[in-house]
């Protein structure tokens, strides 16, 4: 099979990334796994799905998200299609959950924090340090627990169909190295300004380190930092990678401070248009092209932090002493947030974790 997204990572790697063939022009990431599955045959009626997406063609999210594409097409012989819309063209994920539920935009995969608008409980995973290996976040994700959040969508206007892998979110910025919250927050120099998502609980995490949040939509944060109008900002390094973050940043820290998945979604008004066989595909294709995405998410990572290296940014590779002072730092974010998001939810996926870690 031909894999249209193989040439575009070649062609980025070898220009958009770094002007220069000197570095590794892509990942080795993995093939998608053969589409298996009946085919339906009968004719239920052609459609075309459009999806939007905040991140860039050479996101391990839009490279699944063409699988999901070619699923559908091959098992309705070419009757339901994809169009992918990369780079925020249709808005924010905020803006595009919007058109979900006015039936202007058919689907789209935002971040869990903007979605707590629409489920609350969500937040729980904005909680810094709850997730602390890749491991522990999987299990967390596959288990009843987060799996019944997306049932709370109901009502909404959204159907939500299973957890992407967004990642471990780190801290970059143009001013000077982070080693400790004293360095965010500055001491005897300002605290840096940091961009958060429009998300309460990640800005009272930048506020219990010190820094001056700013909330902004993810399309308007490289020219942000050109201008210097905001310092820095905090996502996992295939974000910050593949969105040429390193162009205006100096600086990163391997924080891990959260854990960010990402929800795949239909406007429940598209989703009542479908047969029911449909429906029943696009189910199936949806967790198909989830466990893809985090497969390769999982092969970027590190790969991606390597990139920015060679590009010149200067990383530093926290300690578990310097990972502890900032978990120390911010627990008046657990005190303040726990309650509201449900101490039980909490404890449930503590449990979870707690239970893989000890395996």
């Amino acid at each position: 099979m031909h894999y249209p997204w193989k040439l575009t990572l070649a062609v980025t790697g070898a220009t958009l990334l770094g002007s220069s063939l000197a570095y590794a022009a892509t990942p080795d990431l993995s093939d998608p796994p053969p589409i298996e599955g009946e085919v339906i045959t009968e004719d239920l009626g052609s459609h075309t799905i459009r999806v939007g997406l905040g991140l860039a063609e050479t996101s391990p999210l839009y490279i699944s998200t063409q699988y999901f594409g070619d699923i559908l097409a091959e098992r309705t012989e070419g009757r339901l299609t994809v169009n992918v819309f990369p780079n925020s063209q249709l808005g924010d994920d905020a803006q595009m959950m919007e058109m979900l539920q006015t039936g202007s935009l058919d689907m789209t995969i935002p971040s869990t924090s903007p979605a707590t608008t629409y489920v609350p409980e969500l937040a729980v995973f904005d909680l810094p340090f709850l997730l602390p290996t890749r491991e522990a976040a999987i299990a967390v994700l596959e288990s009843d627990v987060a799996l019944g959040l997306l049932d709370k969508f109901e009502g909404t206007g959204i159907k939500a169909f299973a957890y992407h892998e967004n990642g471990y979110r780190q801290l970059t910025n143009s001013v000077r190295p982070v080693e400790s919250p004293d360095d965010v927050a500055g001491l005897d120099v300002s605290g840096l300004t940091i961009r958060t998502m429009e998300n309460p609980v990640q800005l009272s995490i930048w506020e219990a380190l010190g820094a001056n949040p700013t909330p902004m939509a993810f399309g308007e944060v490289f020219s942000a930092m050109e201008q210097g109008v905001i310092d820095g900002q905090e996502n996992p390094w295939s974000t910050i990678l593949t969105s040429n973050f390193h162009e205006v940043q100096d600086y990163g820290s391997e924080t891990r401070h959260v854990y960010t998945p990402f929800i795949i979604m239909m406007s429940e008004r598209t989703w009542d248009r479908l047969d029911p066989a449909y429906q029943e595909l696009v189910r199936e294709a949806a967790n198909a092209a989830a466990a893809y995405e985090i497969q390769l998410a999982t092969e970027y990572d590190d790969w991606a932090r390597d990139q920015l290296e060679e590009r010149g940014m200067q990383i530093t590779r926290l300690d578990d002493d310097q990972i502890a002072a900032f978990q120390e730092a911010v627990q008046p974010v657990y005190e303040q947030w726990g309650p509201r998001i449900g101490e039980d939810l909490v404890a449930e996926i503590q449990q979870i974790v707690e239970n893989t870690m000890n395996d």
